[in-house]
């Protein structure tokens, strides 16, 4: 059996017999005007993070979403695209697309804007997507491709690129490891489909990205996850997994690289009333900007007593420059 055959089985079984405890999180649920979002949806709520964001969803985009778990997330986007079709949920467990189809029947109940014709639901591998190139505005999958060995996730993330549009976005939600694994670990099929022994250093997690094409990537968040103990677990030293949320935006890639947003800002504190580069970063006096890393460095290296350059916050909300 492959790893990612026990994956579908874990899935399975998640789908028939809800888990709530799978993956759960303590991320608070979308409070929307006039969203619901039905309880069997919350206790299947499968990921590590949140993938759904207003400001990747503005003008009834066409989203699609890869591993659909309950149905929760498909609904949130629903909300921002309530056209049909609008959402497209792909899966590759039978048990996990029919549950999702059973809950939308159920969310149809509580709230009176949502039709299930708005998402269509689809078997489909993120390996192989059965879509066509540049046909999405949006695509999204959360503690999904943690799962994948190397080669594959390039496979996965090569496939969410070729069906974005330019400039599209692929938001994920992902566990994150700055640690070594040993091999015992990382060799567990099980402990890899419960998302906890594929988690990747996050440099080389947006690497996988980079190497994709993706022009700039936005770091959303970064939250603790899970610890492995020697007790449960079989290591000698104490794992700390984080997870974090990622937007990848088909933008073309820069002459000197990616762009990639931290959370870092620059404050120009000096005698003007403000500060210009010449390279289309204009400071304000005393007001923060956004800045991805290069720029960040970029101006950290003029060595100025005037500008501060902060730390990574890792928790980009928009704005700023490149």
């Amino acid at each position: 059996m492959s790893y990612l055959d026990a994956t579908v089985d874990v899935y399975r079984e998640a789908a028939l017999t809800p888990d709530v405890g799978l993956c759960c999180t303590t991320n608070p649920i979308w409070e929307l005007p006039g969203l619901k979002i039905p309880k069997i949806m919350q206790e299947m709520n499968y990921g590590c993070g949140s993938t759904v964001d207003a400001r990747d969803l503005v003008n009834n985009p066409k989203i699609l979403y890869v591993g659909v778990g309950g149905g929760m997330e498909l609904l949130q986007f629903s909300y921002f695209s309530r056209q049909k079709g609008g959402v497209i949920g792909l899966d590759v467990v039978d048990e996990m697309l029919e549950a999702s189809r059973k809950n939308f029947k159920e969310a149809e109940e509580q709230n009176d804007w949502f039709k299930s014709e708005f998402v269509d639901l689809r078997k489909g591998d993120a390996l192989n997507l059965p879509l066509e190139d540049n046909s999405v505005d949006v695509a999204a999958q959360n503690c999904l491709f943690n799962i994948f060995k190397a080669e594959d996730l390039k496979k996965a993330i090569a496939e969410m690129y070729r069906v974005l549009k330019p400039h599209g976005r692929l938001v994920m939600s992902d566990p994150t490891c700055e640690q070594p694994m040993n091999d015992n670990l990382r060799n567990d099929d099980r402990l890899r489909a419960l998302c906890l022994s594929g988690s990747l250093p996050i440099k080389e997690y947006v690497k996988m990205l980079t190497d994709a094409g993706f022009g700039t990537i936005e770091i959303r968040a970064r939250k603790p996850y899970r610890i492995l103990d020697p007790k449960n677990y079989d290591t000698d030293e104490l794992i700390y997994i984080e997870s974090i949320e990622v937007a990848a935006i088909k933008d073309p890639m820069p002459e000197d690289g990616p762009c990639m947003f931290t959370g870092r800002a620059a404050i120009y504190f000096g005698d003007e009333d403000y500060y210009d580069d010449k390279k289309g970063h204009v400071l304000l006096k005393n007001q923060p900007l956004a800045v991805c890393d290069k720029t960040a460095e970029a101006l950290a290296a003029l060595n100025r007593d005037d500008i501060f350059i902060s730390e990574s916050t890792w928790h980009y909300d928009g704005g700023g420059c490149c």
